[in-house]
């Protein structure tokens, strides 16, 4: 009995595969649906929804048809023409999302990113001289202008500028490292890899939450190159804790011939204590605490394209831009388009009005009432509240910000649904749980998306 119903159900099984459609009657199909969609993608659609409905008949489902295949093709073919990355809107409260691209950038950056972007440019040509010229001389200039330093170098992210730094200058021998700043930062970026990447070893120094700068004098020896200094920037240390003055153990290093090379993680140009935040080292101060080489991000706190970026000592930045690795790293037209633009307006000193990082950080907690009260009008069960934002980005852990949040009622659905209907309009909303709660933080929703806000409020 057992072997007559396994032969009836692999005679229908082979019934039903007789039946499927073909790939090029599918994509036909999906072509009548969206003209528009090249055909390439069309059949690369189709085949991949046949293969689904292959092995579903193989369990005994049966088959579909033309047009139930091609609508499924359809959506399959729009998520591969689809924006990528896709423009959101972030009411987190965090405002430097690393999933959400991190800083977004000024008008002005925009615009010349655009503006690279376009056409041809003089990227490395000199026009006066009509001779080739690098194209670092397009953007060292107004770094070193802004932080004082004698020099700098633009690579592509902060983690290839402290793998260049360690490459040049320790490669083969010995980094000094306090224990408690031998850090994880993402998912990929940890200093005993970045080190072992380098060519360089790690030799720890201290404990994990107590280092003197003793402890550093006791373990140079003959195979020590440098010493290295990491900002913990996306993590707090509290209790008894303590580490050598920047300026102590710079005079150390030099005493002993050493490089002393600093990480500052996302990096700041702009005193964080002004804003009721803890204080974040400024790259200035460590290139006057006697940093030979500072290294920091060009996309977080600094508000820029995705960069990383070398400051320091002539001769140690040089002998940096000199590696044959640097090539391989630096950045493209449109970045130090996007950087210089973004480093000029801290060189004009309006970096609050114009970089939206800072904008966020700046608003005040009144600005943001008002921006939230226009746009819960005529929408019901929706209501303005007190909240809490954040900087993100591995800056400033456990640092809060007072802001200001429009609350979603339970009379529109459970949290997850609502969540989930934000994030599936054509311009997606991120949003926030919290005590059981849908929150829209106003600090991070930029001026330009509240229109797109509201018209998602009202859609609820």
């Amino acid at each position: 009995m057992a072997v007559l119903q396994n032969l009836v159900r692999e005679l229908g099984s082979q019934a039903e595969m007789r039946q499927i459609p073909s790939v090029d009657a599918v994509a036909r199909e999906i072509s009548r649906l969206d003209a528009e969609i090249p055909r390439v993608i069309t059949i690369r659609a189709a085949r991949a929804e046949l293969e689904l409905l292959r092995v579903a008949v193989a369990h005994g489902a049966p088959t579909l048809s033309e047009r139930s295949l091609a609508e499924a093709g359809l959506e399959r073919a729009r998520l591969v023409l689809h924006d990528a990355p896709r423009p959101v809107v972030n009411a987190t409260g965090v405002i430097i999302h690393t999933n959400l691209g991190r800083a977004p950038l000024s008008d002005l950056a925009v615009d010349a990113v655009a503006k690279a972007a376009v056409g041809y440019s003089d990227l490395e040509y000199d026009v006066d001289l009509g001779a080739r010229r690098p194209r670092s001389e397009h953007i060292s200039e107004i770094v070193r202008e802004v932080v004082g330093a004698d020099a700098a170098l633009v690579v592509n992210n902060n983690a290839a500028a402290v793998f260049l730094a360690l490459e040049a200058h320790a490669r083969g021998r010995e980094v000094l490292v306090a224990r408690g700043e031998s850090i994880a930062i993402g998912g990929g970026f940890r200093i005993p890899d970045i080190l072992s990447a380098s060519g360089a070893s790690l030799r720890d120094v201290g404990t994990t939450n107590h280092t003197r700068l003793q402890d550093y004098a006791d373990a140079i020896s003959d195979r020590t190159a440098a010493v290295l200094r990491v900002h913990r920037s996306n993590f707090a240390q509290i209790g008894f804790t303590s580490a050598p003055d920047r300026r102590r153990l710079a005079d150390l290093a030099h005493a002993k011939g050493l490089v002393f090379i600093e990480d500052l993680g996302s990096g700041t140009l702009i005193d964080t204590s002004k804003y009721g935040l803890d204080r974040e080292p400024l790259v200035g101060e460590a290139l006057q605490g006697g940093s030979d080489v500072v290294t920091f991000s060009g996309d977080k706190m600094l508000g820029g394209p995705q960069a990383g970026l070398l400051v320091g000592a002539t001769d140690m930045i040089d002998s940096i831009a000199k590696r044959p690795i640097a090539r391989a790293l630096r950045p493209d037209k449109m970045t130090i388009a996007g950087l210089r633009a973004t480093f000029l307006a801290y060189l004009r000193g309006d970096a609050f009005n114009t970089i939206p990082v800072w904008q966020m950080i700046s608003a005040s907690e009144d600005a943001l009432r008002l921006r939230a009260h226009r746009l819960v009008q005529d929408v019901r069960d929706v209501c303005v509240v007190d909240s809490l934002s954040t900087v993100g980005g591995g800056a400033l852990p456990a640092q809060m910000l007072p802001s200001i949040a429009i609350r979603i009622g339970p009379s529109h659905g459970s949290v997850e649904v609502v969540a989930q209907r934000l994030r599936s309009k054509s311009r997606p909303v991120i949003s926030r749980i919290h005590n059981d709660s849908v929150y829209l933080d106003m600090r991070t929703v930029l001026t330009r998306d509240e229109d797109v806000l509201a018209t998602v409020l009202r859609s609820l």
